[in-house]
């Protein structure tokens, strides 16, 4: 059912990093979700009016609140596949991220609301009148919830989105609070036990810990998170293939939105050879990667000198010391300014994301290490941040 939806109504459905595909991927997965949400909602709803339920009325609300979810995660697509003009040069992808989030405190609100109301009917109970048509709609509810959850979490898979990816872990948490809302109705009918607004109250905080979860999971990319380190791996692994590279550095993601993601990577080359030919590689690992990898990636060339003793030796002792320094984790750029009373190593160290050490500190002691290699040596060291984790 899933991948015939998929292939019906999302045309070159196998073309993913498309931005024309994934916005139909996404509106498939807003209409469908609206739809089946509605029907959700309008049957328990009814059925929580008409037996007194607060705990089927509010999962009732938690599948309006779904459905408002896939409202505005489709208006989210559609308002994210705007091209750049000039006052968004880089694009409007963001967009996705902001409605997730809209609908993430919307989620809250809701919770917060029903669970007043469960509050109330602990404190006012009523007993339910158990029906078949109740348990059978719930029962439906949790079917539809399941494959909801599949679906979703299958489409966001393929199009690397983290809203429909939420959607689905949503769903599937819906699967859980709608088979507690059952179990209660069935224990109550076993044993007399008025749970319904305890199951109301469970439901509710579910729902303000799921929208809270959300927040944190779509607000991540507005807020600047680590880049994917499939596509980390994928940019390094690609580049080091072209003939003439001698290592990368400096990679730097910058995500604008889905299929809106820049990028620039230092590369070195070997500062004897054509600079015309290194030139021409770096053009081509540009074009290359950018196609394929459905980037905007810009390479800053980085020529190292690979034929003086003297740098080759230091940059053997320099990876030794680096090695042994678990806040550091690599060192690149090292050039060498030779003079009568001292020589000058300039080099940039990359630190760790969770190194909590001063900076001059680490300098102070990789300018000790050195000193013991020789005494004139002095080091001019740049220090940079770790943007992504590091490639073995």
């Amino acid at each position: 059912m899933r991948t015939l939806l998929i292939k019906t109504f999302v045309k070159d459905y196998e073309n993913t990093k498309d931005p024309a595909v994934r916005e139909s991927y996404g509106k498939l997965a807003g209409i469908v979700g609206i739809l089946s949400n509605l029907l959700l909602c309008i049957l328990k709803i009814g059925i929580g009016l008409i037996f007194k339920s607060i705990a089927i009325l509010a999962d009732g609300i938690n599948n309006l609140a779904d459905a408002s979810s896939s409202i505005i995660t489709l208006v989210g697509f559609r308002l994210a596949s705007k091209p750049a003009d000039e006052d968004h040069p880089y694009g409007h992808a963001r967009i996705e991220y902001i409605t997730g989030l809209i609908v993430s405190l919307v989620i809250i609100f809701l919770g917060f609301q029903l669970f007043m109301s469960s509050v109330d009917k602990i404190r006012n109970p009523e007993p339910l009148e158990f029906s078949i048509l109740t348990v059978a709609v719930l029962i439906l509810a949790i079917l539809i919830k399941v494959w909801q959850a599949l679906f979703n979490i299958k489409i966001g898979t393929l199009i690397h989105s983290a809203t429909l990816k939420a959607t689905g872990a949503d769903s599937r948490n819906d699967v859980i609070a709608t088979s507690a809302v059952l179990i209660s109705l069935l224990v109550e009918k076993l044993t007399n036990l008025q749970l319904d607004g305890w199951m109301g109250a469970v439901v509710a905080l579910f729902i303000i810990y799921s929208g809270i979860q959300l927040v944190k999971e779509t607000s991540a990319p507005l807020l600047g998170q680590a880049p994917d380190p499939e596509l980390v791996k994928s940019i390094h692994d690609r580049a080091v293939e072209f003939e003439g590279v001698l290592g990368i550095h400096d990679l730097i993601v910058h995500d604008y939105g889905p299929g809106r993601i820049f990028a620039s990577i230092h590369v070195e080359v070997d500062a004897d050879g054509d600079i015309l030919a290194s030139h021409d590689m770096i053009d081509n690992i540009e074009r290359v990667l950018s196609r394929d990898l459905k980037i905007h990636l810009t390479v800053h060339m980085d020529p190292i000198d690979t034929k003086d003793p003297v740098l080759r030796r230091m940059k053997e002792d320099l990876q030794k010391i680096v090695d042994e320094m678990e806040d550091v984790q690599n060192f690149h750029d090292l050039r060498v300014v030779p003079g009568y009373s001292h020589t000058n190593f300039i080099f940039d160290i990359v630190i760790s994301p969770e190194c909590i050490k001063k900076e001059t500190d680490l300098c102070k002691y990789i300018q000790g290490k050195v000193a013991e290699i020789d005494p004139k040596y002095c080091c001019v060291i740049t220090v940079d941040h770790a943007y992504t984790k590091p490639q073995e």
